[in-house]
């Protein structure tokens, strides 16, 4: 899921590198690319719907201009509740809240955040958040080819009768 708003530079990052990853990774299998703009409540269906989830943000990391960071499974929830992600319509937060409330939580979550430099009106992002964008899309790839290898391992444990 690409998060941003594209009409305003690197605040519209997340849908780039989700782009970028659609678009130079064919072999990602199970894997929907959602364009998420700047959220809202009507996005609680396809995170209800997903076992998986990865989401690609401008995100102030407190580091250096153009870092890229991952957070995953607990770290996603913590950057979640430490209101450091870019302001939108709706937060993260507030969607995942609904999803543990609704029971719809996905059991893997990741975050891939991009820290952006310049946040005025632009159709692209700029010159140094553009390098990173492919670095952002290689961590997403491999984020979910890990995953897809976790459930392929688990599934075959499960048809041996192991619980894991």
């Amino acid at each position: 899921m690409g998060v941003g708003n594209t009409l305003l530079s690197d605040e519209g990052a997340g849908v780039h590198a989700m782009r970028y990853l659609r678009d130079h990774f064919d072999d990602l299998p199970n894997t929907d690319f959602i364009d998420a703009g700047t959220l809202s409540f009507t996005l609680i269906d396809d995170i209800a719907r997903a076992d998986h989830l990865l989401i690609f943000d401008a995100a102030q990391l407190g580091g250096k201009a153009a870092s890229v960071k991952l957070f995953d499974g607990v770290e996603f929830d913590r950057f979640l509740s430490s209101g450091r992600l870019s302001v939108h319509e709706v937060g993260f937060a507030d969607l995942m809240d609904i999803a543990r409330l609704q029971d719809c939580m996905p059991c893997k979550r990741a975050l891939i955040g991009i820290q952006p430099v310049v946040l005025g009106w632009g159709e692209s992002p700029g010159k140094k958040v553009l390098e990173v964008i492919p670095k952002a899309a290689a961590i997403g790839a491999d984020v979910i080819r890990r995953w897809s290898l976790m459930r392929a391992v688990a599934g075959r444990e499960r048809d041996k009768g192991i619980t894991l």
